[in-house]
């Protein structure tokens, strides 16, 4: 029987990458673990850590493809990122200049949401536990 016991990372390809590393590290305040040009693909990679675990990759290429749609194409739907106080968590990306959606509720938990966007316009989640 296979065991998993974690996602280990997630992988994101930008666009343009500092835009992108500007926007995970200092408006989500993820940690750089490490950061690296591959010169044979003329691309960066960006290892990033949430709470202090190793979990996002960050990789520029130099003419990726767009998302086809959004939140609906197939494939990765979004990203969701846990949070104690949604509303905080709102007021911070809102003084970032970071637009959120209105909050939803969770119709099978009770619990509350809200979506924004990366500056590729990858759907990101916030949820409240």
């Amino acid at each position: 029987m296979l065991k998993i016991n974690q996602i280990h990372h997630i992988a994101i390809i930008c666009s343009d990458y500092q835009i992108s590393k500007q926007f995970y590290t200092n408006v989500l305040a993820f940690e750089v673990e490490r950061e690296v040009f591959r010169e044979a693909r003329s691309s960066w990679k960006l290892d990033l850590k949430i709470a202090g675990k190793y979990q996002i990759e960050l990789f520029s290429f130099p003419s990726p493809a767009p998302r086809p749609s959004r939140p609906e194409a197939a494939g990765l739907r979004h990203l969701a990122f846990e949070v104690n106080d949604l509303n905080e968590a709102i007021l911070f990306l809102s003084a970032k200049n970071v637009q959120t959606e209105p909050i939803r509720v969770d119709e099978f938990t009770g619990k509350r949401f809200t979506f924004f966007a990366d500056p590729d316009g990858l759907p990101l989640e916030l949820y409240e536990v």
